[in-house]
């Protein structure tokens, strides 16, 4: 008898992968997707950083490196860490890995035991939780809304509180709403933990560089969480390295131990080649590295914005980072085309990508169910296209 593990069985596929296949097997077909689902720059590695890879070729980096990363690595995220955050780390309170998710189930790994909860403010990316469960946790959802940019205070996350809590999971720029939570509101945020020294926070700050608020502010730069913050970041979308593998944690010493022997026991290193590219990204000044494309984003925010707020029943807020915007499209549940009814978010997105072929995510698998996910890493062209479709398909809703 062909019989998977229980563990597997309680994990549920990536939504967001689950979309890019099926829009990959519809193109299969020779049906024109647009696809608006997976989260990856539409843009090329920069040439210094290819160069740096291509050296690292000719100097022959093709053998293993220490577990948690090459030390010259290591020293520039350290100093990637003051300059961009006002975090202090040394060199050995750093843990590379193979992208920011190992690095994020590297710490749930080593800090979780079985039914310890994880708060994970609404929304919230779509492998937060099956990377709790993995680690035998229980992931403890805290709703927010469209209405209050899709923050939560510190009352409500201390409303879901319990003995069992150990850690708070978020990202800031948001994936996938493009919430960015201010240095005043983490701060407020911070003041109510303090009370609570037995939960740690997992910072996940992968969209730093794609952040159109003055300022990016760092949960661990708070003093009374710097003992308790794991900072997580990585190359794949400030630098759009997503092909690299390379993400990477600042954390208290005990932590990055932790999270080195659990990772020397599934890959070990991440890609040599790739560890040198991204020593060059983090010696770079980030600002003239990613202001080029984080103009276009924003560009392509306010387009698709204006472009959704023509359709009716189509809530949206304005995001303030990341390449998404996570619009309310609750106004269509119980409407129907004649042939097909709209009951959730998951039946739009599949009426969407059948009949007006664009991929978008539902909000489900983010802990919004009346809501969708669409990436505007995508041309502008392309952005038009796909909201001229969605609007007329949404138009023969009643």
């Amino acid at each position: 008898m062909k019989k998977v593990s229980d563990r597997l069985n309680r994990l549920a596929e990536s939504a967001t992968l689950a979309m890019a296949r099926m829009s990959r097997e519809l193109q299969a077909k020779g049906i024109d997707i647009i696809p608006l689902s997976l989260g990856e720059p539409d843009f090329d590695t920069p040439q210094f950083i290819k160069e740096a890879a291509k050296k690292a070729i000719d100097d022959n980096f093709s053998h293993y490196t220490p577990v948690a990363g090459l030390p010259e690595l290591r020293s520039a995220i350290v100093a990637k860490f003051k300059r961009d955050n006002d975090l202090e780390y040394t060199v050995d309170q750093i843990v590379t890995s193979t992208g920011a998710k190992q690095s994020l189930a590297n710490v749930c790994l080593s800090l979780l035991n079985a039914g310890d909860e994880v708060l994970m403010p609404c929304p919230y990316w779509v492998s937060y939780a099956e990377i709790v469960k993995l680690a035998e946790g229980v992931p403890v959802e805290v709703p927010s809304t469209i209405d209050v940019d899709f923050k939560v205070t510190p009352e409500q996350l201390e409303a879901c509180i319990t003995p069992n809590t150990k850690m708070l999971m978020f990202s800031s720029p948001c994936n996938p709403s493009g919430t960015v939570y201010t240095q005043s509101e983490l701060e407020a945020i911070a003041k109510m933990l303090e009370k609570y020294p037995q939960i740690y926070i997992i910072a996940d700050e992968i969209y730093e560089h794609i952040n159109f608020t003055k300022k990016h502010f760092s949960m661990g730069s708070i003093p009374s969480m710097t003992d308790r913050t794991i900072t997580v970041n990585g190359v794949s979308k400030g630098f759009a390295m997503t092909g690299w593998r390379v993400g990477f944690i600042g954390a208290p010493l005990w932590i990055a131990k932790a999270c080195n022997k659990i990772q020397g026991q599934i890959t070990s290193a991440t890609c040599a080649i790739a560890q040198k590219a991204t020593e060059r990204a983090m010696l770079a000044e980030p600002r003239s590295t990613t202001q080029a494309m984080k103009d276009t984003f924003l560009n392509r925010r306010d387009l698709l914005v204006k472009l959704l707020k023509d359709i009716p029943g189509i809530r949206c807020n304005i995001p303030q980072g990341a390449f998404y915007v996570f619009p309310d499209i609750s106004s269509y549940f119980g409407k129907s085309d004649g042939e097909t009814s709209i009951n959730n978010a998951n039946d739009l997105c599949m009426y969407l990508l059948n009949s007006a072929h664009v991929a978008c995510v539902a909000g489900d698998a983010f802990g919004n169910p009346e809501c969708i996910r669409i990436s505007y890493a995508a041309a502008d062209d392309k952005l038009r296209e796909a909201m001229k479709r969605i609007k007329k398909q949404l138009e023969k809703l009643s």
